[in-house]
């Protein structure tokens, strides 16, 4: 395990042990127990639960949202803001139904099945995949008796990597085009604060205190000056993606100099930047609306060796053979949670209602047994087998948890608990679409998870249509073509700003895939194996969908899924009231 310092500790080892929820058949834990800051974990608990500082700013949130007009958003923005309306018109039929049994409160059905088929005719999947390459570019890749010590071998660095034109056949001309997911508009947004002015060395340099590891690229080759240790390898494998972008689109990946955070939570405070082109642009995992980081997305998509996580494309493709297996009719009819509920007092929350539920009604939640799971040495882990409940609960642990894509790829309804922390794709989910959003406040936690549960079962086509394109959005929208390709637009953005030539610092050492993967063994070695790219890519990436997203957009996207959130409590008030 990489070492690190207390300090950093209290900020992601306590989330690292706990950031995956699986099946009680194939749970996933760390090599070792972390060992948290105590002083400085308990008086960050206390002081949010000295007003439970989460269910204040949901409730704040809230209240502005349904207080608050809404401007119509712009033609390409209803596609993505448009889930806040999948409940809004459930309040007429709640209005309706004054005389009918709970489970007949809400007829959801017309609702769903035209917004599930709104710009998609199969109801699910709305972007294509990317085409195949009609000329296959191998990669080249060897690890031999002479380059084990780390170093590039001479074909990788002797040169700048070609440009694309000069490896393949330009790509046909064709008349369709591949549009980006929703998502990718936020890039403009991330980058906002240096648009106008740009992005100057000294504002690059200003991130270094908080930074893990300063990248460059220049001249097509990635170097690397390493400023401390990030927890686990969560560097090593945040480097290993970016590289394999290089390699998949050589030559286009501009000149450029950054730096990057690999903890838990964000910390570049707009409040602390009056001046905002002042501010470090740090690329990061996560992001709250306080704060100005630049997202990026996680090392995990290229494997997890300390939990044993596989590379997201081949763990998607073993579980979309374990989902066949269990259809969601067979599934069990509750919603699902297990975890370490000690990163996260909103994790704490959420496992009271193991008690203020009754038994066997709707929920199981379950305190993961680390010390177990450590000494069974991942004998009984498989993420993939993690689909075995009709729902699945997603809850943030110290801020977001990666475990948000693999609960959405279960096809299962996924019920959100609510979070002010955004990743990188998380901000292409509707309300009431991709997710049923769950209110985190301490009087309604338990209560809308109750009844979003027993709402499912009692309308198990349309929660299942909820659950499909939850898990469509993971595994078309967040496909590793789409996850290269936001990489690659976010830098090129970027690099486009920045207002001098990047030039590679005397500390740094250069990184190709030879030098991170030939010295390594077990699974590191294993997982870059598997993620590793062997192909160029001989066609262009997806095209960010116009117009460009103003700050405006992103706000009312958030008031409308806020606004579901306030129609569910209303359903439920109405429920409760003819009971």
């Amino acid at each position: 395990m990489r070492g690190s310092s207390n300090n950093h500790k209290s900020k992601s080892e306590e989330e690292g042990v706990a950031l995956v929820q699986v099946a009680e058949e194939g749970e996933t834990t760390t090599k070792q127990q972390q060992q948290p800051d105590s002083n400085k974990a308990a008086a960050e608990e206390e002081e949010e639960e000295a007003g439970y500082g989460y269910s204040n700013w949901w409730s704040t949130w809230v209240s502005s949202a349904v207080k608050k007009r809404v401007r119509a958003p712009g033609r390409v923005g209803i596609v993505v803001v448009v889930g806040g309306f999948v409940l809004l018109a459930l309040l007429a039929a709640v209005a309706a139904t004054t005389t009918t049994t709970w489970p007949q409160l809400v007829d959801f059905t017309g609702a769903v099945s035209s917004f599930l088929q709104f710009g998609n005719g199969d109801g699910a999947r709305r972007h294509r995949p990317h085409r195949t390459s009609l000329v296959s570019i191998p990669i080249p890749f060897t690890c031999g008796s002479g380059n084990d010590t780390g170093t590039c071998p001479r074909y990788a660095a002797s040169a700048p990597a070609p440009a694309p034109a000069s490896m393949s056949p330009p790509p046909p001309q064709t008349s369709t085009v591949d549009y980006c997911p929703s998502y990718f508009r936020h890039i403009e947004l991330d980058l906002a604060a240096w648009l106008a002015s740009g992005i100057s060395r000294e504002a690059v340099e200003r991130g270094r205190r908080q930074a893990h590891f300063r990248l460059l690229v220049v001249g097509g080759r990635a170097y690397v000056e390493t400023y401390r240790r990030a927890f686990q390898t969560r560097d090593v494998f945040t480097q290993w993606g970016i590289l394999q972008l290089l390699r998949r689109y050589p030559g286009r990946v501009p000149d450029l100099d950054l730096m990057f955070n690999c903890d838990d939570m964000p910390e570049v405070r707009a409040a602390a930047y009056p001046d905002r082109a002042a501010a470090p642009p740090l690329f990061r995992y996560c992001k709250d609306p306080s704060t100005l980081d630049v997202l990026f997305p996680d090392w995990s998509f290229w494997g997890w060796p300390e939990v044993n996580i596989r590379p997201w494309a081949p763990l998607l493709a073993e579980m979309a053979e374990e989902k066949a297996r269990l259809p969601w009719s067979r599934r069990e009819p509750y919603a699902y949670w297990k975890g370490n509920p000690d990163v996260s007092p909103l994790r704490q929350e959420l496992l009271r209602c193991n008690h203020s539920l009754p038994p066997d009604d709707t929920v199981r939640l379950y305190r993961q047994d680390w010390g177990f799971a450590n000494r069974n040495a991942f004998r009984d882990s498989n993420l993939a087998r993690q689909c075995r409940h009709r729902y699945k609960l997603y809850v943030q642990g110290r801020s977001w948890s990666v475990s948000r894509k693999y609960i959405l790829a279960c096809d299962s309804p996924v019920l959100a608990v609510a979070t002010p922390y955004q990743d990188f794709f998380s901000r292409g989910l509707a309300a009431g679409k991709h997710y049923w959003p769950i209110d985190p406040s301490r009087s309604k936690l338990c209560r809308d998870i109750r009844f979003a549960v027993r709402w499912g079962n009692a309308h198990p086509a349309q929660a299942q249509r909820m659950g499909l394109a939850g898990s469509a959005f993971a595994t078309d929208d967040m496909a590793m073509d789409y996850v290269y390709d936001y990489m690659l637009h976010v830098l090129t953005r970027y690099a486009s700003l920045l207002r001098y030539k990047p030039t590679v610092p005397d500390r740094a050492v250069e990184l190709c895939p030879e030098s991170m993967a030939c010295p390594r063994r077990g699974r590191d070695r294993d997982f870059m194996m598997q993620s590793r790219e062997q192909y160029v890519a001989d066609y262009q990436p997806c095209t960010i969908p116009p117009p460009p997203l103003t700050a405006d957009d992103a706000t009312n996207m958030a008031h409308r899924d806020a606004e579901v959130l306030s129609n569910i409590d209303k359903m439920i008030i109405t429920e409760d009231k003819h009971n």
